[in-house]
């Protein structure tokens, strides 16, 4: 028995993130469930595909990760299942939900789900609730040992993946240079592409004041001098701070505080940050 890992973009206002574990307890009572979120914001394929790498990484080999958010239901879009580098499987729409795990973790293999097989019997003519009647139905299958990957349905090339456009991080003599992927929905801390490894090219070190600006586009959203810091605890309450994230990235945030909310900034490509060391005035 392997553990079941759901996310969606479902919320748990109403009964759809309880009619996926109905079903994959009806495969088998004895499964253990766990959440990894159900607060994707909606149809956000992008951040559905950072929540899987924030997570991945710490869930054993053979865990079932099932990815619901899928603004194409319904459509020509494949289901599928993937195999990770390390061994774990994803069960999710090829929608662009396996970016970051394609690029960062590997995946080996993609076996396209075989609805005549593995679709929930007698879920009718309905083609809007695949979360219930193929991926949580699948991944409590494979999760239970009903059926092994080969049992998923046919092989697919690893390269016939659709994956989102990615904008790489790079150094521009001193000055690294990346996008805000997503933020730390909660605290509001914006999180960058950045890794530690390349920011500590610049020459910054724990400490040290850094220039920074953000810009959607090509509008200046925010520029001003803040402190690289090895935790919160480094800077005053309401104080700006960059810092290395729990993904060894460069994060940015205010000290018990939002900074999205206090500067209005979002996520994706359009959102590019630059960060160097400060030379003074």
């Amino acid at each position: 028995m392997k553990p079941l890992v759901f996310q969606t973009d479902f919320g748990l206002v109403d009964g759809a993130v309880s009619a996926m574990y109905g079903v994959a307890y009806c495969v088998n009572p004895e499964l253990k469930i766990h959440d990894l979120t159900h607060d994707i914001t909606p149809y956000h394929i992008w951040e559905a595909s950072y929540r899987l790498i924030q997570t991945i990484a710490y869930w054993p080999e053979e865990t079932v990760f099932v990815s619901v958010v899928d603004p194409g239901v319904g459509t020509s879009r494949r289901s599928v299942v993937a195999k990770t580098k390390s061994g774990k499987y994803i069960v999710t729409p090829d929608n662009g939900t396996l970016t970051h795990v394609l690029r960062l973790e590997g995946i080996v293999e993609v076996r396209e789900i075989d609805e005549q097989v593995n679709r929930l019997p007698r879920s009718g003519e309905s083609y809007t609730f695949y979360g219930r009647d193929v991926y949580a139905y699948t991944g409590a299958r494979l999760a239970s040992g009903m059926i092994d990957f080969v049992g998923v349905g046919p092989e697919l090339p690893v390269s016939s993946l659709v994956s989102l456009p990615v904008v790489e991080p790079y150094l521009d003599g001193e000055t690294a240079c990346g996008t805000i992927d997503v933020l730390d929905v909660r605290f509001g801390s914006l999180w960058t592409n950045i890794p530690r490894k390349l920011f500590l090219e610049t020459g910054i070190r724990y400490g040290d004041r850094v220039s920074i600006t953000i810009e959607n586009d090509t509008r200046t959203v925010y520029r001003n001098i803040i402190l690289f810091a090895k935790s919160f605890a480094d800077v005053y309450v309401g104080e700006a701070l960059a810092y290395v994230n729990s993904l060894d990235c460069v994060a940015v945030a205010i000290n018990q505080g939002s900074f999205a909310r206090a500067y209005n900034i979002g996520t994706g490509n359009s959102w590019r940050i630059w960060i160097a060391p400060f030379r003074g005035f």
